[in-house]
């Protein structure tokens, strides 16, 4: 170990050293990647199926402030795939029951609830606490918004979907100026845009986990600056056929994206 990692190393506790020292011994993580865990800062969006393992992985691996944006309470419809909720948590709300339930995942790190729905007229107030925001929401409109506001304030937006058995992940780096963004993709709100999907068409539960799992995972790689991230790239799951595809998404002419980052 050389001297830089040594006096970082004086830095942690030994409580801290225990905990994170399955990630330290890895060489693209040790303990200098640890303290840029430490000292990130990430916002998730929605404490549902995919914000459940977002959060779980998040607060296990030490990320150092974590926030949790959602106005609903939790229901027994919930649980088969919002894992971070029990039986005992029906009718509490999702935003108190998660940092409850991160708490004591992981009690060195700070959390912050928000009990309300984002939109329009909050999402700087809340957003601007953070450096990386993951979308676990369930319509398009909400979508659309962190969509543009990340891309406004050069933020990192690691957004993920699902319905029935196909999951996708998307990751825009804004601070990139060939970053594409979610319009490029979509260019234009689809009808019911603010309709949780999850209601009507249903979800396989084990496929919120795999799909949020990833989304942990490139929060890890754009912090860590470490692998090849999907920024670029559509990732498209069929949970059915147990396929993975990695499809390029490239900047779309006349897109939001494509004025702003000239």
């Amino acid at each position: 170990m050389d001297q830089p990692e040594n006096k970082i190393l004086m830095k942690f506790t030994k409580k801290q050293l225990d905990r994170y020292s399955r990630q330290i011994i890895l060489k693209k993580v040790g303990v200098i990647g640890q303290k840029k865990l430490l000292k990130s800062s990430v916002l998730i969006v929605g404490a549902g199926g995919l914000g459940s393992p977002i959060a779980i992985y998040l607060s296990a691996l030490g990320i150092g402030k974590i926030g949790v944006i959602d106005k609903d309470k939790v229901e027994l419809s919930n649980l088969n795939r919002q894992i971070l909720f029990e039986t005992n948590d029906i009718k509490k709300e999702k935003s108190l029951a998660a940092i409850n339930k991160i708490k004591r995942i992981n009690p060195d790190i700070s959390i912050k609830s928000f009990k309300e729905k984002i939109n329009s007229k909050n999402i700087d107030r809340i957003g601007k606490e953070f450096h990386i925001i993951v979308d676990g929401s369930d319509n398009f409109k909400t979508r659309f918004l962190i969509n543009d506001y990340c891309l406004k304030k050069k933020k990192i937006l690691i957004s993920g979907a699902i319905s029935k058995f196909d999951g996708q992940v998307y990751t825009f780096n804004f601070l990139k100026k060939n970053s594409p963004c979610l319009k490029c993709f979509i260019p234009k709100m689809p009808p019911n845009s603010d309709i949780d999907n999850c209601e009507f068409d249903g979800v396989l539960g084990p496929l919120a986990g795999i799909i949020g799992s990833i989304q942990a995972n490139e929060v890890v790689k754009e912090i860590l600056g470490i692998g090849n991230t999907l920024c670029g790239f559509i990732l498209i799951v069929d949970a059915l056929k147990l396929t993975f595809r990695k499809v390029k998404l490239n900047k779309r002419l006349g897109c939001i994206c494509y004025e702003k980052q000239k």
